[in-house]
């Protein structure tokens, strides 16, 4: 196995157990440069992502790398820019001399990326399938084109993972590029953050924000990510009132309204639901099969009516679920030169199919709140009274009775021993309040979602 091949198969595992978002902030431009008989020496932009490698993924890449290639024993990681014929060169020697920092960088770029705006240049509205499941942000994404930083400013996007967000909010950044008079940036917020903390480090603080305010139309993707984090949300503030102050286009996108991000500040809530804000949901029957053709589109492949319908079917969760199960099938029309028939098609969906419903447990609940409130679900069973404890710790009562069907001094013992009363008067609570309160109910129907999507961990 080449350096090269052995790094995409660990990339690859890296991308399935986590966000795109994460993924791409701390894998973007890494490669193996140098291998011996027990060690690899991997390359990395910058030294903040180094020390994120080091302390937070060392031991599931070395696992990745050790499951293909038992003789590695160690990882090293150096900044720079490597030159592949060092493989065969002492890796100490390499890495003392610091010679790959002074190599001509031949990390693979991804050519569909404009390196200035950082957007992909295949998300565009042609190819965005609409249906009532996302009409409303398509349209206001669509309008922004035609009235930049006039209407629905800031438009804040929000909806579960594999939705076609980041689709429909990088499409109205290529549309604005196409004027070559108009400067757009794109960014993860996770990048952002890691930008501000490189910038901090370096004492270029000013200089980052002074970038920042020069757009004409900046997208932040995934804002969820600058919760609880104080330096990046005073930035994020800065910079969103220098912006609309001069009606330049603010575009933000999360998986939750921002009502419902834990520990936002209530000045920067408060900016992001002054505009417009609209859902991307789960799309229906026909929307999943419109989106099925478009991705067969370019393909050269023609698998009929019958298996798009049984594709969109059984793949309801979202967009990423529905083009995965279209490539296997894809696949094996290329590596048998036929197309499949329905019952070959079920085949090899089989290990895709949506996962029937299973009784979930208390502890899965606890969890699915804990980590969507952005606190430990120690904090849930703990006699703390505190109000960011509270609400999630009512809401996690309520979803107890509700999809567990557990009693009500049952509830009350697994937070903590509380009387069967407090759980009868969370329940009502949140039950009469969800009915009337949009933000209670889209908080319930999205922390669902990850109960539901943790059967397939």
């Amino acid at each position: 196995m080449t350096n090269e091949e052995l790094w995409k198969a660990v990339l690859g595992e890296m991308e399935l157990s986590l966000t795109r978002a994460n993924f791409i902030t701390w894998f973007k431009n890494t490669t193996i440069v140098a291998r011996d008989h027990s060690s690899i020496v991997v390359s990395v932009p910058n030294g903040f992502i180094k020390e994120w490698l080091e302390n937070k993924f060392n031991r599931k890449i070395l696992q990745s790398i050790r499951g293909l290639t038992p003789e590695i024993r160690e990882i090293k990681y150096s900044i720079g820019k490597p030159r592949v014929d060092f493989v065969r060169q002492d890796i100490s020697r390499i890495i003392l001399e610091k010679e790959l920092e002074e190599k001509t960088n031949i990390v693979s770029i991804d050519t569909d990326v404009d390196h200035l705006t950082n957007l992909n240049k295949r998300y565009s509205f042609d190819s965005f399938v609409s249906g009532s499941s996302n009409e409303m942000a398509y349209a206001a994404c669509l309008s922004v084109t035609k009235n930049l930083g006039k209407i629905y400013n800031p438009l804040f996007i929000y909806g579960n993972v594999g939705l076609g967000k980041t689709h429909l909010i990088q499409a109205v950044g290529n549309k604005v590029a196409e004027n070559k008079e108009k400067k757009v940036l794109y960014l993860q917020a996770e990048r952002f953050t890691a930008q501000i903390v490189e910038a901090i480090m370096n004492r270029t603080i000013e200089d980052l924000k002074s970038q920042y305010e020069k757009v004409d139309l900046l997208i932040l993707d995934d804002v969820q990510f600058i919760a609880g984090k104080v330096k990046a949300q005073e930035i994020i503030f800065a910079t969103f009132n220098e912006l609309y102050g001069r009606n330049k286009q603010i575009i933000l996108s999360s998986d939750r309204p921002p009502a419902a991000i834990p520990t936002l500040e209530e000045r920067l809530r408060s900016r992001f639901e002054g505009g417009m804000i609209a859902d991307v949901g789960v799309p229906e029957l026909e929307t999943r099969l419109a989106i099925l053709k478009q991705k067969l589109i370019g393909k050269n492949v023609d698998l009929g009516e019958e298996t798009l319908s049984y594709i969109a079917t059984h793949m309801q969760k979202n967009i990423r679920e529905l083009e995965g199960a279209l490539n296997r099938v894809v696949a094996f029309t290329q590596i048998y030169n036929k197309v499949p028939e329905l019952k070959e098609v079920k085949n090899i969906l089989n290990t895709y199919l949506s996962t029937p419903y299973k009784k979930t447990s208390p502890q899965v609940i606890l969890k699915a709140v804990a980590d969507f409130y952005n606190i430990s679900a120690a904090d849930l069973i703990k006699r703390s009274r505190k109000k960011e404890v509270v609400r999630p710790r009512q809401v996690a009562m309520f979803l107890l009775r509700d999809e567990t069907k557990l009693s009500f001094p049952e509830i009350g013992q697994k937070l903590g021993g509380r009387d069967h009363s407090t759980v009868i008067h969370a329940c009502e609570k949140i039950r009469n309040e969800s009915a009337i309160d949009e933000p209670l109910k889209q908080e319930l129907t999205l922390i669902k979602e990850r109960v539901y999507n943790s059967f397939d961990k």
